[in-house]
């Protein structure tokens, strides 16, 4: 119970950033893809795009390129950014074209998955794509009524998150004896507290898009 308490209070720590990003970062809207809708479906002149402005204000890559190798189905990665997304997105992020010119190059074609993190579906361009399923999405908020997707990329010196002092998690365990009327019941609890800052706006964007295929497209 208490390694599953721990999972959950690190969740909420990430979901409290997350909604803090959303609500204070720069936002693009997607304009490369075929749906027809504001924002469109995420196409390869999008990432290209966002890179490119993260690059313009000198924002710091998180990954060293990966140089490529003589191995069968594979092709070499970018320096790159990384971009948090929503796992209801996978099915657009395959359908992407693909190639060693810079279309989508999924996480298993990396020439080594040594870097790669357990999250990481793929990238495009110099970014590099993890999902989430608490990835943020506003339902219905495009302009044809699609759901919008924020898609977070970010440099290295974008965001910072802020323990405070001897509060960054407590453990909370009173036994029956001191927890509950004739010793019947315990408390088993965790809280904590942060903060969290962005320490440079000008190395984050959210991309915002919507699916191809949640018009049929």
């Amino acid at each position: 119970m208490s390694e599953r308490l721990a999972v959950a209070m690190r969740q909420a720590e990430d979901l409290i950033l997350r909604d803090y990003i959303v609500s204070a970062a720069s936002q693009i809207n997607a304009g490369g893809g075929s749906n027809g809708d504001n924002p469109t479906n995420l196409g390869a002149s999008d990432f290209s795009l966002v890179a490119a402005t993260l690059d313009t204000n000198n924002a710091y890559k998180f990954m060293s390129g990966i140089e490529g190798m003589d191995r069968f189905g594979t092709g070499p990665v970018r320096s790159a950014y990384f971009m948090l997304s929503s796992t209801e997105l996978q099915p657009d992020f395959d359908n992407l074209t693909p190639g060693a010119t810079g279309g989508f190059l999924s996480q298993w074609q990396y020439p080594t998955n040594a870097s790669a993190l357990p999250s990481e579906y793929g990238s495009v361009f110099n970014i590099r794509i993890l999902t989430s399923s608490e990835a943020p999405v506003a339902r219905a908020a495009s302009d044809l009524g699609a759901d919008v997707y924020y898609n977070t990329v970010l440099g290295k010196q974008a965001i910072t998150h802020i323990n405070q002092d001897g509060y960054s998690m407590n453990l909370i365990y009173r036994d029956p004896y001191y927890s509950g009327m004739l010793a019947q019941n315990a408390t088993l609890a965790v809280k904590f507290a942060q903060a969290q800052a962005i320490t440079q706006d000008t190395a984050i964007r959210n991309l915002l898009c919507t699916r191809a295929s949640s018009l049929g497209v």
